[in-house]
């Protein structure tokens, strides 16, 4: 061991994982204050990340030196149809029909506002189920706040006012339409994976494949909302829609951008936290053990195949679905439908 590696801290207190930068001004936009803040250069830097960036880098640093890694995984893996891309999106607001993409920011806030759950929830003590000493690694911190400082990002700190990511999606849409464009709308329910609720890791008990399904599924959602935060920034930016508004889309759009800023270290923890599962040995139920990157590989490979073959198809064919009744509904629905699917993704073929 280097004599770096031996002086690199690895064991963190809840406090030190939730430090937060002494910011040189606050987040605030529009008197509402919101996480984060700003140096004194004017560059955001985002929540509870001065000790978490460290204990993250040394953490992986630790792993690499023990022969892993992170888990290989980007957003890149969620190909298939999405409805409506980017280019079906700015047909739709330049011909007046504002409410799917209003619809689609409400909605993404409030799931984000869910998130808040994740700085609460029971989670189980890993140790439990590895061999090895997790201590000194990101695993043993996940009940010593880096879950409480994901989900804090996500639905900030309501009792305090501090708005996180959920409140920061309510201000860039107000920003665009203004307050009230539409009225208020729920999220729909979410397209369930065949036989849920089925063993998928039946080597370990229940309560812990559920949790390393949850961290593993976690990932994924966190790849699919990049995607759909970049397509956003995108038709906030476009010049020819909020010509009203043109300024406060603008920012927006840097709303969104510091979002994403945000999220840069829920997905790097979560490959850590699944990359140091791999590496590790994992006890199973019937007092035998077996290498982590088995039971890992085999139910991340299972949902590669859900999220990017199965899932993509099944819920563009929803969201058609509800589009095209309020495209219809529309002055000039028809013209507006044809040619709403003549920009549909390639090998999509419900808009034929």
């Amino acid at each position: 061991m280097s004599a770096a590696a031996a002086e690199r801290q690895l064991v963190f207190s809840a406090e030190e994982l939730l430090t937060e930068h002494d910011y040189a001004a606050p987040h605030v936009i529009d008197g509402q204050r919101l996480h984060g803040g700003f140096d004194d250069r004017g560059r955001y830097v985002s929540p509870r990340s001065l000790g978490r960036r460290v204990a993250i880098d040394n953490w992986t640093a630790a792993l690499r030196e023990r022969g892993g890694d992170l888990l290989t995984a980007d957003a890149s893996l969620l190909t298939g149809p999405r409805v409506p891309n980017v280019a079906q999106q700015r047909l739709l607001i330049e011909d007046g029909v504002t409410r799917p993409f209003w619809n689609g920011l409400t909605i993404t806030g409030k799931i984000e506002g869910r998130g808040r759950m994740i700085a609460e929830m029971p989670f189980p003590d890993l140790q439990a189920i590895v061999v090895e000493d997790v201590s000194g690694m990101a695993l043993g911190h996940l009940r010593k706040g880096l879950l409480k400082a994901h989900g804090m990002d996500e639905g900030g700190e309501p009792d305090k006012g501090i708005g996180g990511h959920d409140v920061m999606w309510f201000v860039a849409r107000d920003l665009a339409f203004g307050a009230n464009a539409h009225a208020d709308v729920e999220p729909p329910g979410g397209v369930a994976r065949p036989e849920e609720g089925a063993r998928r890791m039946p080597e370990i008990d229940l309560p812990y494949e559920m949790s390393l399904s949850f961290l593993m599924n976690l990932l994924l959602i966190e790849f699919r909302a990049e995607i759909g935060f970049a397509g956003s920034q995108a038709t906030f930016r476009t010049p020819t829609l909020f010509r009203q508004r043109r300024t406060q889309a603008e920012e927006a759009a840097e709303i969104v951008e510091r979002i994403r800023t945000d999220e840069l270290i829920h997905v790097e923890s979560l490959r850590l936290y699944i990359g140091e599962l791999r590496s590790l040995t994992i006890k199973t139920s019937d007092g035998g053990a077996m290498p982590g990157a088995r039971l890992v590989d085999r139910f991340w490979n299972g949902l590669l195949q859900w999220a990017t073959v199965e899932q993509p198809r099944l819920t563009a064919e929803r969201l058609y679905e509800a589009l095209r009744t309020e495209i219809l509904a529309s002055d000039g629905g028809d013209r507006l439908l044809r040619e709403f699917n003549a920009l549909a993704d390639p090998g999509y073929s419900l808009a034929a």
